[in-house]
Order: C-alpha cells, then structure tokens, then sequence
C-alpha cells in the first residue's frame, strides 16, 4: 500500500518535470531523439537538485568568518590559545557583523583608541581597518 505522501510528492515531481518538458516533445521524432531529451531533461533535474543541496549546505558552513577561523586556528595551534586581536578589511568586518545577526549571537561593539570599531568573535576582538583591502585578513596578535 502506497503511502499519501508518497503519491502526492511523486505527483507533485512527475508534474513539475513534465512542465519542464518542450511542448510537442512526445509528438516529435521518437524513439532515439526522444531518449536524448530525456537524458538531458534528467540532467537538468539533476544539476538543479545538486545546486539546492549545496545551497543549503552554504548556509550552515559558517562561511562569512571561515577565514577569520581559519587565522584564529592558525594562532591556537602556535600559542595554545586564542589571539586577543585580529584585524581585518571592512567588507570581511561587516559579514562577522552579519554572522552574528543571522545566528542571533550577542554583538558586542567597541572602538580602539585609534578609533577603529571592533566586534568581538569567540575570544578575539576583530579590529576593522578600512585604510586595508576590504577582503584583508591580518595575522592575530596578542595584546602584548
């Protein structure tokens, strides 16, 4: 016995690949011509399928501070801990700034003696150069 939902997400597919279908295609030459069509159309199904799973894989990998990570790893590997301090260009400021509003994390702001706003990220202060390149991600520093 079929389950409901299988039938409606079956009827659901079948109908949305048979509108993806070109009008005539099952009048047209059949046989071999209407074989390619069908591997095309798969094809197609196929690509936009992979191009969702990555999307939505995109979407919890973290990637607006995974270089910002990957320096502050690079730091804990050497010293055993966090750096105090990172600093980096605007536009790479503004997606941590971004991160922690999309996953709802506390934003703690500041600014520098300099002036320079900063935001903290796990145990390190982020420092914003915007005299840098905007994609600009300094090496960690201690406060020493």
């Amino acid at each position: 016995m079929a389950h409901r939902r299988t039938v409606i997400a079956g009827t659901v597919l079948g109908g949305a690949l048979s509108a993806l279908a070109p009008a005539g295609a099952h009048e047209a030459a059949g046989g071999q011509a209407e074989g390619r069509g069908s591997e095309r159309l798969m094809d197609e199904v196929a690509r936009a399928a992979r191009a969702i799973r990555d999307e939505l894989a995109h979407e919890y990998s973290f990637w607006e501070i995974a270089a910002v990570r990957e320096q502050m790893q690079t730091f804990l590997r050497a010293n055993l801990k966090f750096p105090d301090f990172v600093e980096v260009g605007s536009d790479v400021w503004q997606r941590a700034y971004d991160w922690h509003v999309r996953f709802q994390q506390p934003i703690n702001l500041g600014r520098t003696a300099e002036g320079r706003y900063t935001i903290l990220l796990l145990a390190t202060t982020v420092v914003m150069r915007p005299d840098m390149a905007p994609g600009f991600i300094g090496l960690g520093y201690d406060n020493r």
